[in-house]
């Protein structure tokens, strides 16, 4: 009944919606905005505004439904933790939701219900996002919730203590019962030994112990200011309605200042690193991963950066589409190597790192020794004998049409916007990499196959399987995917 109940709350919503504007304003895109607005950007398809305290605030009209994606985007995540406080970003993200001047604890996400809508939040490495979908009439009352949070945001101590209980079981699920997590997450605080990226988004469990309620709400006090926020909204609304709405729920926070950020830079690697994980697991992993260059400039990319969209391709090229040529090689092959294999280039982040990571899940009878020398003969493959334009050809025609699909969800339209934000890139970010991508030729792939796959900024991190190893809380639960999640939620 009560799902039932919902879905009646929900239609009849999206009724009285679809008879309405964001708020209740009338549908009047003559709007004069307030002259402190700064206009950044301004179309029917897209809309780009700075309020005088410095929350900036991104509208991207989808009038398929009558409903709207509401997101705030906050430019702190992990690589912004100190030493001795690792997740400390994620314990705020959910102590958002324990109370604020007008709330009590829980009842942000009744209220948001109560709309006909849904809500949740976010945590990684850049930033924390939180983010509600509701009928577009309700747009106003969801950004007054929001925006009483992001300023007034507080709960007591005995609530703070029941919800790091929380934290630390979600940290034992989903890391130290899953050996594949473990394994990521190990692979990862040994490939960096400066950059914050070495530690884990929901941080290492004696530091969420040992995390006191005041520095988180020093924590959010510091980081949660205008200056470092976005709201993102997509759906049937009108820009200069949202501009309105936003002035009256935001524009009163003080604008406060951002602090200066210390991110440390990772010193050049000069030799492989290895780990092994033995731990309660039913198959082996392998996980290599190489330190490449970053995508850090689209707008005037430097030889580096097209570097690293030469990369983009070649991770396309070893497993962007069925039968790519990873799976090929060493899962379709006779004899059979692995059960899967599969690489992924995580390019573009606020640290400034590249990382290229190459994995597999050995077959049976076979060696991670075997899989990996597999996978380094893949790449030795493309360095020798290069890729084809058609090969080429189909890796850009797949990215054009998951950026085409992507167009679908409103939630993927705001979150590739707020995403933009985070780096500081042109919110079309995505259109123009893609651009970028198709002036990647085979030669380049070839070049950088050949230049970042040696030895010397190569981390490898092997699982093997120990039914005599102890797991850290609880029965193991076997993994069932190579899926590696870079976010909490």
């Amino acid at each position: 009944m009560k799902r039932l109940s919902t879905i009646c709350t929900w239609l009849l919503a999206c009724l009285l919606a679809a008879c309405a504007t964001p708020g209740g304003a009338a549908k009047d895109a003559t709007v004069t905005p307030d002259p402190a607005v700064e206009i950044l950007q301004e179309s029917d398809t897209l809309a780009h505004y700075r309020l005088a305290n410095g929350l900036e605030v991104i509208v991207k009209p989808d009038r398929r439904a009558p409903t709207a994606i509401h997101m705030l985007w906050v430019r702190v995540g992990s690589i912004d933790e100190n030493d001795g406080t690792t997740g400390i970003a994620h314990v705020l993200e959910h102590m958002m939701f324990k109370g604020s001047e007008k709330l009590a604890a829980g009842e942000f996400s009744r209220r948001v219900a109560e709309l006909g809508g849904r809500d949740n939040a976010f945590t990684n490495r850049d930033y924390t996002g939180y983010f509600q979908q509701v009928p577009s009439a309700q747009l106003g009352a969801v950004m007054a919730l929001e925006a009483d949070r992001l300023a007034t945001n507080q709960w007591p101590d005995e609530e703070f203590t029941r919800e790091l209980e929380v934290i630390k079981e979600e940290r034992r699920m989903r890391t130290d019962d899953q050996p594949r997590a473990k394994l990521f997450e190990q692979l990862m605080a040994t490939a960096y030994l400066a950059s914050p990226e070495r530690r884990p988004v929901i941080g290492w469990m004696d530091d969420i112990a040992a995390i006191t309620a005041d520095e988180v709400r020093a924590f959010h006090r510091q980081w949660y200011v205008p200056g470092n926020a976005a709201v993102v909204v997509v759906g049937n609304v009108e820009p200069r309605q949202v501009l309105a709405l936003a002035q009256r729920h935001y524009g009163a926070i003080p604008a406060g200042a951002i602090p200066a950020r210390k991110i440390s830079r990772e010193p050049l690697q000069q030799g492989p690193r290895h780990l092994v994980l033995r731990d309660r697991a039913e198959q082996a992993v392998l996980l290599m991963a190489y330190k490449v260059p970053a995508l850090t400039n689209i707008t005037n990319p430097s030889s580096s950066d097209r570097e690293a969209l030469a990369l983009m391709a070649l991770d396309g090229v070893l497993s962007g589409y069925d039968g790519a040529r990873l799976e090929r090689s060493l899962t379709r092959g006779i004899p059979r190597l692995a059960d899967s294999a599969g690489s992924s280039a995580t390019l573009s982040g606020r640290s400034g790192n590249g990382l290229f990571l190459l994995s597999a899940i050995p077959a049976a009878g076979r060696s991670t020794a075997e899989v990996q020398q597999a996978l380094q003969q893949a790449i030795q493959d493309v360095a020798t004998h290069g890729i084809s334009q058609q090969e080429l050809r189909r890796v850009i025609t797949q990215w054009s049409a998951a950026t085409i699909y992507g167009q679908d969800s409103m939630y993927a339209q705001a979150s590739e916007l707020g995403s933009n934000w985070i780096l500081g890139w042109p919110l079309d970010a995505t259109e123009r990499t893609l651009a970028l991508l198709r002036e990647v030729t085979p030669a380049q792939v070839q070049a950088v196959a050949r230049k970042y796959f040696g030895g010397s900024a190569l981390t490898i991190a092997e699982l093997q399987p120990d039914s005599g190893a102890a797991p850290t809380s609880g029965q193991s639960v076997p993994a069932t995917s190579m899926d590696i999640q870079g976010a909490t939620q």
